[in-house]
């Protein structure tokens, strides 16, 4: 056999890839079958490093050849993918345009949005990939549901709402309240805590329902602020109340507030509202006034906002992720709210975890994600009114040289227009959901409110589970406890009762009487 079909040991294959000389960095020594040894320093180096930086180039010309071919197939008006997407594309890049507004000026917005997209979704594989579990994380609850168990109307349209009833019954009731509930709540929610001996002692009847689509009352294929209003005017004459009654509103509830104190205000003998939420894009808010609200919500609220005002299609998601995944979770991470340090105490107090919870539970009672989406455009979107048109200051009609020679000397009289009854609205200072600008601004566009800032509330502290404050509440509205009326079945037995003493007192005082009885 010839010397050349011996075969190579390693050391003569790397030697000969790197063109050995018979020179160089090998030892004399050699191996066993006598060749020369090769010392792993030196050219071995070099060849990885060259060999390194062939696949480097070999990679960038990869990507220019895929960034070419890719050019030439979406950047033919003819190719399938520019026919097939590129109109809604244009659509979808036309909507969000205005966020190049928060670009830098020196930078192209293809490139900035390329860049930006790629990172997140990089960002968004790293998280998806961490699979270590996080032990600081609390064991979330599954979500429970109960039995239906709430009565219903039957409404105009021919739609069910649910409620629930508290205090005394209707017929003897000296005031009424109806309390819409808030977003992720419930019939239940009502005025978390009150004791019912209180009601009693005010003489109070409480009607709470549950929002079309929530708990148990049907949706409504068409809803609006002015829909809202006219159900609790069908639900106050379907239990009874005929007379006036108050409507009490609590953060986001408060829109269905002010729209009951637009659409139903003969109805109304007054309002309360408790950290009173207002649409965050009201026209009639100031620049300062917007900044100063904006500021305080985390930037997942603030993406909320912009999703339910731009996009409500996304939310559908975000709220399958969260609330109706089928968990329970805090109330600050579910309606992504920054609290204060009271608040942040009470949302940890068992009272409150337990009836929030049983609130969520009741509130998806449906499973269906349409009616929150619904609530979330309805806060953000045209109401149809402004709040700034329920009460107005007009100026007293006068002669008109009359009238310039008072303004002259003196502020000319103004009178209150729209709603003449009692509006009274509470504001914790220490309030991060519904920070006091927003009540500042109440104040400023409904002159005759009356507005009650608490130094050292927040959010709930203040409505939730305060056996005091409710106590101080009801005698701002009601006055001095005085029972319950008298209802009229006892009327009519005290009056039967009185005519029959009359009678009796009438016989034996009537001589003649008397006497026709003993012949």
């Amino acid at each position: 056999m010839s010397e050349t079909d011996e075969p190579k040991t390693w050391k003569q294959e790397l030697a000969s890839l790197v063109d050995y000389t018979g020179t160089g960095n090998f030892n004399d020594d050699g191996d066993d079958t006598g060749n020369p040894g090769y010392s792993p320093t030196g050219n071995v180096r070099e060849t990885i490093s060259e060999f390194a930086k062939g696949v480097g180039e070999m990679s960038v010309e990869l990507g220019k050849s895929f960034v070419g071919v890719m050019k030439q197939s979406l950047g033919d008006r003819d190719s399938f993918v520019v026919r097939k997407f590129g109109k809604p594309c244009g659509v979808i890049c036309g909507k969000l345009s205005f966020l190049n507004e928060y670009l830098p000026e020196d930078r192209d917005p293809l490139h900035s949005w390329t860049v930006i997209l790629t990172i997140f979704f990089v960002a968004f594989l790293a998280l998806s990939v961490n699979t270590v579990p996080d032990t600081s994380m609390p064991i979330l609850k599954k979500v429970h549901m109960h039995p239906p168990n709430a009565s219903r109307i039957l409404l105009p349209d021919g739609r069910h709402l649910a409620y629930h009833e508290q205090g005394v019954p209707a017929d003897v009731a000296r005031f009424s309240i109806i309390a819409p509930h808030s977003f992720l709540f419930s019939r239940l929610e009502g005025i978390p805590g009150l004791k019912a001996s209180l009601m009693e002692e005010f003489g109070v009847h409480m009607i709470t329902y549950d929002l079309p689509g929530f708990g148990e009352s049907d949706p409504h294929p068409h809803r609006s602020l002015e829909s809202s209003a006219l159900d609790m005017s069908h639900l106050a004459d379907a239990v009874g109340v005929n007379e006036k009654f108050w409507v009490v509103g609590h953060s986001g509830s408060c829109m269905h507030v002010w729209a009951a104190l637009r659409y139903v205000a003969d109805r109304l003998a007054g309002i309360a509202a408790f950290s009173p939420m207002v649409n965050p894009y009201d026209p009639s808010m100031t620049k300062e006034e917007r900044v100063r609200t904006w500021e305080k919500w985390t930037p997942k609220r603030k993406l909320t906002y912009i999703l339910a005002h731009r996009f409500p299609g996304f939310l559908r998601f975000m709220y399958h992720r969260s609330f109706l995944s089928g968990r329970h979770g805090p109330i600050d991470k579910w309606l992504s709210l920054s609290l204060g340090e009271r608040d942040r105490t009470l949302i940890k107090d068992p009272r409150f975890e337990d009836f929030w919870e049983r609130n969520v539970e009741e509130s998806i009672r449906q499973g269906n994600v349409k009616p929150f989406v619904e609530e979330a455009v309805l806060q953000v979107t045209n109401w149809g009114f402004n709040i700034a048109d329920l009460q107005t200051k007009k100026k007293r009609k006068g002669e008109g040289i009359l009238l310039w020679l008072k303004s002259m000397y003196s502020r000319a009289e103004e009178e209150l227009a729209g709603f003449l009854g009692p509006i009274h609205i509470w504001q914790g200072m220490d309030d991060q959901v519904v920070p006091p600008s927003i009540t500042s601004f109440l104040h400023r566009i409904l002159p005759g409110a009356t507005v009650h800032m608490l130094p050292n509330d927040g959010h709930f502290t203040y409505y939730y589970f305060c056996d005091e404050c409710h106590r101080q509440i009801f005698t701002t509205l009601f006055g001095a406890p005085q029972g319950p009326l008298e209802s009229n079945l006892v009327q009519d037995q005290i009056r039967i009762k009185e005519n029959t003493q009359d009678t009796e007192d009438a016989t034996v005082q009537d001589p003649s009487t008397k006497d026709g009885g003993i012949h």
